[in-house]
């Protein structure tokens, strides 16, 4: 038996985002540069950034996109919320850490820009500084760029790194009358999600299982634990229980994008994906009622307003 969908939308919100190409030798030191450059990136709670993987392109994955070296490769973004006063600021030094520290460093990998917009940071200036006086300008692939030298050959990188408005909050929760029910039909959507271009999704695995409502009791952090959906909390007096009966668990998918469709988008894929697991009872979504963000995704894709 299919789970109910709930008659409710995700809140989503604007970013700033940048988003750029790794490829390298083999799909395994790929993984490693992609690994690494999105780690410790799931939530702007309290993480720098909101980072993660797009989707694989070139030779292994969507071959529809030519990478300019003709190596496999994946697309990665980098989210910062749109209502920090120091946005770009932020994303540039996200950006320069991440790409310093964990592309440059990993054996084989190569980075290009994918976001062709008049804004933009010097990018590969500031990572060639590595090279000590011994880097220098290029062009290559059609494409000018910085080369720098190292101990493992060449690293080689697009000079400028374009940045954009994108989305951030999309979100589809899994009720199950389970732990295995509920991460399952959660796997199952971000199976779904993974091929599909312009999102990503940020959390370990994709899922979230310790989904957050804005605010909170302590003045030091910006959100905590959403009470009135912990299955542990249902029977505790001072909670307004929240779950429908017979959920034992919940779990979460966290999206951002490039903007609305490609959210849309990947929502109803996962949904369809997911909504006839085994043991699941609904899928629903988080919102505040328009205090966090003004874009909603809505569950039924016959309310959704067309843009």
């Amino acid at each position: 038996m299919a789970a109910k969908i709930d008659d409710t939308y995700a809140e989503a919100f604007k970013s700033l985002y940048t988003e750029f190409l790794i490829t390298a030798r083999d799909r395994k030191w790929l993984d490693h540069a992609v690994n690494a450059a999105t780690g410790n990136a799931s939530s702007s709670i309290l993480c720098d950034c909101e980072a993660g993987m797009d989707r694989y392109v070139g030779p292994g994955g969507d071959e529809s996109f030519e990478t300019p070296d003709g190596r496999p490769g994946a697309i990665v973004q980098l989210h910062i919320p749109r209502f920090r006063k120091d946005r770009v600021k932020a994303l540039e030094k996200s950006a320069l850490v991440r790409i310093s520290q964990n592309v440059m460093t990993c054996p084989t990998a190569s980075c290009f820009n994918l976001v062709d917009s008049e804004e933009y940071y010097h990018m590969g200036r500031k990572v060639a500084y590595f090279g000590n006086g011994y880097q220098k300008r290029i062009e290559r692939f059609g494409r000018k760029m910085w080369w720098i030298p190292t101990l493992g050959g060449e690293f080689i990188l697009d000079r400028r790194l374009g940045y954009a408005d994108g989305l951030m909050g999309g979100n589809l929760w899994f009720f199950g009358d389970s732990v295995d029910s509920a991460l399952l039909a959660a796997e199952k959507g971000v199976e779904a999600i993974l091929p599909m271009p312009g999102v990503i999704s940020t959390f370990p695995g994709g899922i979230a299982s310790s989904g957050s409502k804005a605010g909170s009791n302590y003045d030091f952090t910006i959100a905590s634990t959403y009470e009135k959906f912990c299955p542990m909390l249902q029977d505790d007096p001072t909670v307004e229980a929240g779950l429908p009966e017979g959920v034992n668990c919940v779990m979460e998918i966290i999206m951002n994008g490039q903007g609305m469709q490609p959210i849309i988008d990947a929502t109803q894929a996962a949904i369809k994906a997911s909504v006839d697991t085994p043991g699941l009872i609904m899928i629903s979504a988080g919102n505040y009622n328009g205090k966090l963000g003004k874009s909603f995704i809505y569950l039924d894709p016959s309310k959704q307003p067309a843009e």
